[in-house]
């Protein structure tokens, strides 16, 4: 009895487990041919996009809970049992199944959205260099003139735009339905005032133009007489003309002469031409004399007059000078031996200048406003080194020259230096070195013998 009982429980649960493989079998079977439950979607028009893995998990759960929920057999299953071979005829038929959930073609509604929110972008990018103020002004600048190069030369945008941008722009706004329409909802939002201003800038037409140009340039209108032609030609002048921008433009007109009583008077032809030669002949002289300015010419004569002075004091001074300042032609020193003259003691003779002794002393130094020197030692060169009193050159009644140092820095005499306080004796051809300033003393020997006599004779007495 008991193994009957077993072969029969045996049985029934094969039968079972068949069962549940079949009713599998079936359930992937549909899922492939496409007969699934159609999905609950929200009726909002605003739907946050899903993406692939949120597709495929959403799908994954729907699938299972349709497997589970009519047998309602074996919940167990899924916590992480080993499956048995039925199982996984199961999964894979799930596996199969899924991609074909998981790539849904687009809704035509889906690509209506993309494409609403692509093209904004395109028209803003569009609008972004052209304002509604400039769309607003071009296009009531060419219904005005119906030149499209007039408005280029005759209108100023908001940003410097080519004759091309323009001519694309307005056919932009004629063909293009999405620029067009993007424009005029721009151009309604604009303040009144702003609109009343950009329309005061539009341009004459012609007729406009032939109608101010019919006043005569002798007559003197008033705000009256535009006022009167406003009333009387409505359907040629602009609403917003005003009776000041009438008269404005045909003051305008009359400048450059374009009324109808004006005439702009040819040019010459031929000889006519004046060059500028023929023109500057034409002009009279006496007429580009200056009138005479008797308070400059006062001046200039006080200055005249002051400068004469100082030239005769000069003049009256030139005996007092002890020593001559001469320029040296590029002779080397100490190659030509100087001409000395009866007056003449010793020469200091440097690269640039020599300087002539005419008195039993002089003074060597750097001369300025408050000292005045017998020889200025920076005609030679640099002299910012060189005390203000930095020598004095002395004859003795014996026929000797000695040099005495003055100032705080040494002098050298043939190389050797010169302390300041000391004094040092000066032969012929001696060279004097003075602050990387270099000079040749040399003497006048036939004065000096003749000096040497004299004294001679004098002590002999």
């Amino acid at each position: 009895m008991e193994k009957g009982d077993l072969l029969m429980a045996s049985g029934a649960a094969s039968r079972s487990e068949d069962e549940e493989s079949m009713a599998g079998q079936k359930r992937s079977m549909s899922q492939v041919s496409g007969v699934i439950p159609k999905r609950r979607s929200s009726s909002r028009f605003i739907k946050r996009k899903k993406f692939d893995d949120e597709l495929v998990e959403s799908s994954l759960a729907k699938s299972c809970s349709r497997a589970k929920g009519p047998s309602g057999m074996e919940p167990g299953r899924c916590s992480g049992s080993e499956p048995s071979s039925s199982e996984k005829k199961k999964q894979v038929s799930k596996s199969v199944s899924v991609p074909v959930a998981a790539s849904p073609t687009p809704s035509p509604s889906t690509t209506k959205r993309m494409k609403k929110s692509k093209q904004p972008l395109q028209v803003t990018k569009d609008l972004g260099r052209w304002k509604p103020a400039d769309d607003l002004l071009l296009i009531n600048a060419v219904l005005q003139t119906n030149d499209l190069t007039a408005v280029h030369l005759g209108m100023k945008f908001s940003c410097r735009f080519s004759l091309r941008e323009v001519q694309e722009r307005w056919y932009a706004l004629l063909y293009d339905p999405i620029i067009s329409k993007m424009a005029c909802q721009a151009m309604r939002q604009l303040h009144p005032e702003a609109i009343a201003a950009i329309q005061s800038k539009v341009l004459y037409s012609k007729a406009e133009e032939e109608l101010l140009s019919s006043i005569g340039s002798t007559s003197q209108p008033t705000l009256e007489t535009f006022q009167e032609l406003l009333n009387t030609h409505p359907h040629v002048l602009y609403p917003s003309r005003t009776a000041k921008s009438l008269q404005i433009h045909w003051q305008l007109m009359k400048q450059y002469y374009l009324l109808e009583d004006q005439t702009v008077q040819p040019l010459p032809k031929g000889d006519q031409v004046l060059n500028f030669s023929d023109a500057e002949d034409m002009i009279d002289d006496s007429k580009l004399k200056d009138a005479r300015d008797e308070a400059l010419e006062h001046e200039l004569t006080v200055a005249d007059r002051r400068h004469k002075r100082e030239i005769r004091q000069l003049e009256q001074e030139l005996h007092k000078w002890q020593v001559l300042v001469d320029s040296i032609t590029g002779e080397p020193t100490g190659m030509s031996s100087p001409d000395f003259d009866n007056q003449t003691l010793a020469v200091l003779r440097g690269r640039m200048v020599r300087y002539l002794m005419r008195s039993r002393e002089i003074t060597l130094g750097r001369a300025t406003k408050d000292n005045q020197i017998d020889v200025d030692l920076s005609l030679e060169g640099p002299a910012w080194k060189i005390s203000r009193k930095q020598g004095v050159i002395k004859l003795k009644n014996n026929g000797d020259f000695f040099i005495v140092n003055e100032g705080r820095r040494p002098l050298y005499i043939d190389g050797r230096p010169v302390l300041a306080g000391n004094k040092w004796k000066l032969s012929n051809n001696s060279v004097v070195e003075i602050a990387c300033l270099r000079f040749v003393f040399l003497i006048n020997q036939d004065l000096i013998a003749l000096i040497k006599a004299e004294a001679a004779k004098i002590n002999q007495q």
